[in-house]
């Protein structure tokens, strides 16, 4: 029996630059996972769990359930997963031992809420995968093959820094700078140590009035034209995160504080951002919290100074819908992070 997890994510400054060639610092919250069972059967079978269930009380339930969840749950991603892992085994003359098996999954990681639920059930299957077959795969090349089994074998949009994090876990500075990504076919990764972070919360909804941004406007398509609004806002967001690096070592928390409200007043000037969402962040900067999307919506993160003031923020939070937690993070070494292929 092989038991994998992969865990939720926040993306702490630089985000939504990470799929614009630019430069972002996140860190793991193991307070949230997912969790692979692989183990080995006559036939080759990928198990249903809850999320995966079309069984419902009644049509309220049926209503809640959908909007809550969407409209599938982790049985897709794992079936593209397993396609992507054999191509990528087939490409580098990998011959996969002929051993069926079963895999089946559970997540407790709020659902459409930006903290990366969907690549931390495919990051976990990967490390199954890898452990059952016996593949040794780098982790800058696990972050892809995570990002490839949505943008390529489902057509889903995203970036690398969900997937950088979760395969690398802890507290990871990453640099997407193009003639990096297209020299080595990945960024660099830097792991550091989780200890520099200040305190740090992350609040997300409990209700189903709100999910995660929908609404991302025609940014995609106006930095493609070369938008000099957009395309600024990038490099403005890439900066934040390379400031964000030096003060954690420095341990500036004044200038740390300033860059994650930053990070978020740039993306309310670009993005159409919810009432939701609005209402979240400006909540936790009326009890003097600091606050921005801890991905695209439906989740923030931030720093606040002692714990009074998380109290008060919970306290906020709490009256209009909002969960919020102390994030535990993974310790990494505290190394340039970037294996050869």
């Amino acid at each position: 029996m092989i038991e994998t997890f992969g865990y939720a994510r926040a993306g702490f400054l630089g985000n939504p630059s990470d799929g614009y060639y630019g430069k972002t610092l996140s860190f793991s919250v193991r307070n949230f996972r997912a969790r692979v069972l692989l183990y080995p059967s006559a036939r080759l079978e990928i198990r249903l769990a809850k999320a995966d269930l079309p069984i419902f009380e009644n049509l309220d339930d049926l209503y809640r359930t959908t909007r809550w969840r969407g409209y599938y749950g982790g049985i897709r991603i794992i079936q593209a997963l397993i396609v992507r892992f054999m191509d990528y085994c087939r490409e580098r003359g990998i011959e996969l031992e002929d051993r069926n098996f079963t895999i089946e999954y559970e997540s407790n990681i709020p659902q459409r809420l930006g903290l990366g639920g969907s690549s931390a059930i495919i990051t976990a299957a990967l490390r199954a995968l890898m452990r059952y077959f016996q593949v040794d795969i780098p982790l800058p090349v696990q972050a892809n093959l995570a990002l490839e089994t949505e943008t390529r074998e489902l057509g889903v949009p995203g970036g690398l820094q969900d997937r950088v994090i979760q395969a690398y876990e802890g507290l990871v500075y990453m640099d997407f700078a193009r003639e990096i990504m297209e020299s080595q076919g990945w960024g660099s990764y830097e792991r550091m140590d989780p200890g520099l972070l200040p305190p740090v919360y992350v609040a997300y909804r409990t209700s189903l009035s709100e999910g995660t941004e929908v609404f991302h406007s025609n940014v995609r398509e106006r930095w493609n034209a070369g938008d000099p609004e957009v395309v600024a806002a990038m490099k403005t967001w890439a900066s934040y995160a390379e400031q964000g690096r030096a003060a954690l070592l420095a341990r500036d928390h004044a200038a740390l504080d300033r860059l994650i409200d930053a990070n978020f007043d740039l993306r309310a000037r670009i993005y159409r951002i919810s009432p939701g969402n609005l209402e979240m962040i400006h909540t936790a900067r009326e009890v003097g919290a600091t606050s921005k999307f801890a991905g695209s919506g439906g989740a923030i993160v931030g720093t606040y100074r002692d714990p009074e003031m998380f109290a008060a923020l919970e306290k906020a939070m709490r009256k209009i819908g909002v969960e919020v937690i102390q994030p535990r993070t993974v310790a990494g070494a505290c190394k340039a992070a970037n294996p050869p292929d």
